[in-house]
Parts: C-alpha cells; structure tokens; sequence
C-alpha cells in the first residue's frame, strides 16, 4: 500500500462529505469535484521534480524554482471531466487528452470507444483523472493505454475508491501512485462503491 495515498486534509474530509450527500444538487456537486481535484493535484505533485531559475522582483534577484517536467491530464469519459478543471488551475501549463471508456453491465470490464492521445508522447508525466475508481477496470485500462503509448511516468487521481479496485491497481500497475480522498467500503453486486457517493457522472451532470 506504500503507492497509495489517501488525504487526510480537513477540506478534503468536509468537501467530501457533501459531495457524498444525495441531496447535493448536480451545481453543487461539479464545484465540490473541482475544488477536491485541486487539493487532491497539489498532493499528487508534490513530488515532481523542479529546477532552478531566478527572476526579478521589484526589490532584485529571487532564486526560485520552476516545473521540469511537462505534464499531460487524461481524464476518462465522462465522470473525469469533472476534474480537469481543478486540475488545470493548479497546472495551467498543461495538456489535457482524453480517453472513453465505458462499464459494460454484463461483464463490468471496460470497453474503449474513445481515445484522442497524439501519435507520439509529448509529456514526461500523465495523471490520470477519474472520480471513482470501482472495479479498477477503467483505470487499469487507461494505463495499459498510456504505457503503451510510451508514457514515463504515470499518476492516478480519484476521490473514492474501493478496496477491489485498489487491489486491482496495485497489481496489475504497481508502480503507479495512487491519490485518493477516501477508500470505501466494498463494492456491491453491480460494481458500485458502498457507500460510496452513487454514479458519480450522473450526479455531476444531472442524468440520474
């Protein structure tokens, strides 16, 4: 478990409670995923590398530091989207590419339909962006997808998970860290997180 990482920020611990609450309205619920996305992206970063550069204040010379790495979000369709924003106030600089999976019901493993990376890889580091990490089947998938594609270095980034989907992460892709604001229950018969927050696409765009 020393890849996974759970916040134990106080925001983090109140934002999520409302967002579990099913009478938070889809408005509400979309602002809670940004603002958990951008606490959850400063953690998640926290170890990247940095280089030095100096810069002038009005006073003089300011050594300080600057990203080294470029960086690449990919958040799965369609919940993910949810959280580029957040993820992009923290990292205005970077670019953002987009992979669709979908759960089918029957087998509940994922089914691609969409994928919008470029030929090449063009970033040092990918995050991952997905609310819910369930099953792990979806996430999983869309690293096999970026490490096939010739990513370096890979970080996931979900508010809930499960101890299944975890297990599943860990196993299949344990050299990526996981950074969560919670690890639930169980998941049930049809693959949601107990208890979990429902689905978290419908909830954020009202298709409940």
């Amino acid at each position: 478990m020393s890849q996974v990482h759970v916040s134990t920020h106080p925001l983090v611990l109140h934002k999520l409670t409302i967002l579990r609450d099913q009478k938070t309205e889809p408005k509400r619920f979309r602002e809670l995923v940004r603002e958990l996305s951008l606490i959850l992206i400063a953690e998640a970063t926290a170890g990247l590398p940095v280089s030095p550069v100096t810069v002038t204040t009005p006073m003089g010379q300011a050594q300080g530091w600057e990203m080294k790495d470029r960086i690449g979000l990919v958040p799965i369709l369609r919940a993910g989207l949810g959280m580029v924003e957040g993820a992009l106030e923290m990292l205005p600089f970077s670019e953002v590419w987009h992979i669709g999976l979908y759960r089918d019901e029957r087998t509940l493993r994922p089914v691609q339909y969409y994928n919008k990376l470029p030929v090449n890889p063009t970033v040092q580091v990918c995050i991952v962006l997905d609310p819910m990490l369930a099953t792990g089947g979806s996430a999983t998938a869309t690293i096999d997808i970026l490490k096939k594609w010739g990513a370096e270095r890979i970080l996931y980034v979900g508010l809930i998970g499960s101890p299944e989907g975890v297990r599943h992460m860990q196993t299949d892709h344990p050299d990526v860290p996981i950074y969560l604001a919670a690890i639930d229950d169980h998941l049930n018969e049809v693959g949601y997180i107990v208890p979990g927050l429902g689905d978290a696409g419908d909830r954020q765009f009202g298709t409940a």
